[in-house]
C-alpha cells in the first residue's frame, strides 16, 4: 500500500501544525486584510488633516468620498480578512484538523476580493459618497451596493467553513475534551458574524434593487434599525475576536491557563446572547424605534454585555498574574506587572489593547448606551471617538500584536526591525488613546461627527465652537498623525518582514498530529482551573470600577445642566 501524502507542516518553534488545505488560506487572507489596512491607513491621514481645522487638507467632496472609504475598508475589510484567517487558525491548526470544504473557501476568499474591489471602484469613482452607513434615500451607485454583498456572501460562505471544519474535528477525533477556549471565541465570533451578515444582506440586496429602479423606494426608519444591526454589530464580531486574541496571547508568551475555563465561555456565551444589542445606541434619537425597546436595550440586557467584558478584562490578567507569581514573580502587588516582557510587542500590544479597550471604549459605550445620556453626544464626534477605541485599540492593536507572532510561524519569516517593532505599540496605542481622548472631548462640547467644516465658514447663519473645542481638535490632528506613523511602521514591518525577512526553518511534513510545544500548549489545549490568586489583578479592577462611577456620575451632572432647557 502507498504510503499517505503528508498533509501537516509541523512549525519547529512552537510546535503547531498547518494542514495543507488551510495554510495558503491563513496566509491570503492575512495579507488582504493588511492591503485593506494600508489602503484605509493612508485615506485615514487625509482624513485627520482634514479634520484638524488649521490643515484642513481636502475639499468637501473628497472628504466625504474618502470617509466612506475609510469606514468601509477599516471597519469591514481589514477587520474580517484578518478574522477569517484567524478562524481558520482557530479551527484547523488549533485542533489539528483538514479545513472542511477547502474549495468553498478558495470561493469565499474570491467573492470578498472581488466586492473589496467593487465597491471601492464604485467609491473612488466619486460615485458612492454616501459615509459607510449608506443611509435611505440617499442613493449610491449599483456597484457599491453589489460589492458589499459579493463581500458579505464570501465572509458568511467563511463562517460555514469554519464551523464545518470543527464538525469535521470532531467527526476525526483530532482533539480530546471540548474545543480550546481560543477556538470558543472564534466560534462566538462566527455565530455573531453569521447575525451580522445575514442583516446586512436583508437590508443590502433590497437597497440594491432600489438603486437599480427594481424598488421605488426604501423605508428611511426601517433601513436604519436593520442597517445597525450589520454595521454595529460588525464591531461586535471584533470584541469577540480581540479578547480571543488577548486569551491566546497570556498563554503563548506566559504558558497562562484562563483562571476558569467555564466563567470564560460563559461570558462568550452572554456575548453571543446581548453583545449585538448595543446597536441601539445608534437610533436612540429615531423616533421610528418604540419607548419599551430602547429602555430594554439600554438597560437591563445591555448590563449583560457589559457584565461579559468585565470578566474577561478581570480573567486575561489574572491568569497573566497567576502565571508570572508561579514563576516567582511574587513580591507586592505588581512584580508580575513589571517584570513582564514589555519589550515584547506580542505582549505589550495585547496589553495595551487590553486597557485602551477597557477604560476609554468600554467606559464611554457603557454611557453612550444609556438612553439619557446618549442625547449628550449623539451623532457629534465623540461617537467615532468611542468605536476608535475599541475598535482601533481593541481590535486592530491586538491583531497586530497577533501578526509578531505570526509572521515567524505561519510565514516563516524572521521579522525585521526589531527595534521598531518594540516601539510600535507604544507608538501607535499612546497616539491613537490620545485621538480618542481629544474627539470624546469635542463630542462632548458639541462638534459635529461628520461636517467637513465646523467653522462654518460662509454659511447664512453660522456658529462658532468653543476655543477649547478647536484646540481638541488639534490636538486629535497630531495624535492621529502619531498614530498612522505607528500604523505605517506595523506596514513596514509587516511587508518587509515577509519580502525580505530572513527565511526561517519551515519544518517538515507529515501524515501525523504532533504534541505541541510549551508554552503553546497551555496556551492552545490547556484547561486551566486556577483559584483567585490575583490581587494585583483585583487592584487593577477597583481602579477601573472607580474611573466608571467617576465618568458615568460625571456625564449625568453635565446631562442636569441641560434640563431647563425643556
Amino acid at each position: 500500500m502507498a504510503a499517505s501524502k503528508p498533509v501537516f507542516r509541523v512549525c519547529p518553534r512552537t510546535g503547531l501544525q498547518f494542514h495543507r488545505s488551510a495554510e495558503p488560506l491563513i496566509k491570503l487572507n492575512a495579507v488582504a486584510a493588511v492591503v485593506a489596512l494600508l489602503v484605509g491607513g493612508v485615506i485615514a491621514l487625509l482624513i485627520t488633516l482634514t479634520r484638524w481645522q488649521a490643515v484642513h487638507l481636502v475639499d468637501a467632496e473628497s472628504f466625504y468620498m474618502l470617509l466612506t472609504a475609510h469606514g468601509l475598508d477599516m471597519l469591514v475589510i481589514w477587520i474580517i480578512f484578518f478574522e477569517v484567517a484567524i478562524l481558520y487558525f482557530c479551527s484547523s491548526t488549533l485542533l489539528k484538523s483538514r479545513l472542511a470544504a477547502p474549495s468553498w473557501a478558495w470561493l469565499a476568499f474570491a467573492l470578498m476580493v472581488i466586492g473589496t474591489v467593487t465597491f471601492n471602484a464604485a467609491i473612488f469613482s466619486g460615485n458612492a459618497s454616501v459615509m459607510m452607513t449608506s443611509y435611505a434615500p440617499l442613493p449610491g451607485h449599483p456597484a457599491f451596493y453589489l460589492g458589499l454583498i459579493l463581500f458579505a456572501v464570501g465572509a458568511l460562505i467563511a463562517c460555514f467553513v469554519f464551523l464545518g471544519t470543527l464538525v469535521v474535528a470532531k467527526a476525526e477525533k483530532t482533539y480530546e475534551g471540548s474545543v480550546p477556549l481560543v477556538t470558543f471565541g472564534a466560534l462566538t465570533a462566527a455565530i455573531i458574524a453569521i447575525f451580522t451578515i445575514a442583516s446586512g444582506a436583508i437590508i443590502l440586496i433590497p437597497t440594491f434593487l432600489w438603486s437599480v429602479g427594481y424598488i421605488k423606494q426604501i423605508d428611511a426608519a426601517m433601513y436604519r434599525v436593520i442597517w445597525w444591526a450589520f454595521g454595529h454589530s460588525s464591531q461586535q464580531i471584533n470584541v469577540s475576536a480581540h479578547v480571543a486574541v488577548w486569551y491566546a496571547i497570556a498563554a503563548i508568551v506566559f504558558g497562562a491557563k484562563p483562571m476558569s475555563e467555564r466563567v470564560s465561555r460563559t461570558a462568550f456565551v452572554l456575548y453571543i446572547c446581548f453583545l449585538q444589542i448595543a446597536s441601539a445606541h445608534h437610533i436612540l434619537a429615531d423616533p421610528a424605534v418604540g419607548t419599551e425597546w430602547k429602555v430594554f436595550n439600554t438597560s437591563y440586557a445591555m448590563y449583560l454585555a457589559v457584565l461579559a467584558s468585565m470578566i474577561h478584562g478581570l480573567t486575561v490578567p489574572g491568569a497573566i498574574e497567576v502565571a508570572q507569581r508561579e514563576k516567582g514573580f511574587t513580591k507586592g502587588l505588581f512584580e508580575w506587572i513589571r517584570r513582564a516582557p514589555w519589550g515584547n510587542p506580542v505582549f505589550s500590544g495585547m496589553f495595551i489593547s487590553l486597557m485602551g479597550f477597557g477604560f476609554l471604549g468600554g467606559i464611554s459605550g457603557v454611557m453612550m448606551g444609556t438612553e439619557q445620556l446618549n442625547m449628550l453626544i449623539h451623532n457629534t464626534i465623540y461617537v467615532p471617538g468611542h468605536f476608535h477605541a475599541t475598535v482601533v485599540i481593541g481590535t486592530t492593536l491586538a491583531f497586530m500584536s497577533l501578526t509578531y507572532f505570526l509572521i515567524p510561524v505561519v510565514f516563516n519569516r524572521e521579522m525585521i526591525a526589531p527595534g521598531l517593532a518594540r516601539w510600535q505599540p507604544y507608538l501607535f496605542g499612546l497616539g491613537m488613546g490620545v485621538l480618542c481622548l481629544a474627539m470624546m472631548g469635542a463630542g462632548t462640547l458639541g462638534i459635529p461627527r461628520r461636517h467637513w467644516d465646523v467653522t462654518f465658514a460662509g454659511a447664512s447663519l453660522p456658529y462658532e465652537f468653543p476655543g477649547t473645542a478647536m484646540l481638541m481638535l488639534a490636538l486629535m490632528g497630531v495624535a492621529g498623525v502619531v498614530a498612522i506613523i505607528g500604523g505605517a511602521i506595523y506596514i513596514y514591518i509587516t511587508v518587509g518582514s515577509l519580502l525580505w525577512g530572513r527565511r526561517l526553518d519551515v519544518g517538515e511534513y507529515s501524515t501525523s498530529r504532533s504534541v505541541l510545544k510549551m508554552p503553546v500548549e497551555a496556551a492552545m489545549t490547556g484547561h486551566g482551573r486556577a483559584g483567585f490568586a490575583a490581587p494585583g489583578t483585583f487592584v487593577f479592577a477597583l481602579v477601573f470600577l472607580g474611573a466608571f462611577i467617576l465618568y458615568y456620575f460625571v456625564n449625568w451632572k453635565y446631562l442636569s445642566t441641560v434640563w431647563g432647557l425643556s
